[in-house]
This record gives structure tokens, sequence and C-alpha cells, in this order.
């Protein structure tokens, strides 16, 4: 089963860094747009950043400058560095990747979610 693993999230105080990972595994054929989304409680999910097979990168107006997205096409593995860290950055960051997988019906592209990773930003 293709799966989509997010690893780094945690506590941190506000000003600080943190990484995040996030690995896709499974009968991928290939990978085109990644990205990372988060969503506060009480609030809906928001993107953060997406990044295409070809590094070409976006972000949403509040992460300018302080967040920076990568990926290695090598690993299936995009990442987020977190710099500048404030309390309203606290929520579940969600991988995203639109994925070609194989299948026994041949090959099918589709959007994966990986299961999140809490970041807490407080003193």
């Amino acid at each position: 089963q293709v799966q989509l693993v997010e690893s780094g999230g945690g506590l941190v105080q506000p000003g600080g860094s943190l990484r995040l990972s996030c690995a896709a595994s499974g009968s991928i054929d290939s990978i085109s747009t990644m990205g990372w989304y988060r969503q506060a409680p009480g609030k809906q999910r928001e993107l953060v950043a997406t990044i295409t097979f070809g590094g070409s990168t976006n972000y949403a107006d509040s992460m300018k400058g302080r967040f920076t997205i990568s990926r290695d096409n090598a690993k299936n593995t995009v990442y987020l560095q977190m710099d500048s860290l404030r309390p309203e950055d606290t929520a579940v960051y969600y991988c995203n990747a639109n994925l070609l997988i194989f299948t026994s019906y041949g090959r099918l592209r589709d959007d994966y979610w990986g299961q999140g990773t809490q970041v807490t930003v407080s003193s």
C-alpha cells in the first residue's frame, strides 16, 4: 500500500526551528507535486507550501521568508524547514503528494495524505 509518513514535529519555543520530513513508499511510478498543509484546532486545513518535481515552489503569504520546502526525488521525500516559528504556527502538519502508482489495473494518478505530525510553538 502506498504511504506517506511524516516526522520531525514536536514542541519548540517561539523563534525556534523545526525540520519536517515526509517519505513516500509503495508501488510508486513517479511523484509530481508534493506539499505541506496544516490544520489548527477549530480551523480548516490550509496550504503551507508546495514543490513540483522540478523544484518550483510556492508558499502561503504567512510562511514566505520563514519556511522552506525542498525535496529529494531519489528518496521520494519532501522536507519543510521552519524557522522563526510563532505560536500561531501551532497545528498538525500534513504531507500531500500527487502520485502515479502501479495497481493491478494499471497506472493510476491520485492525491495521497500522510497521517500528520504535531507542531507546537509555545514558551
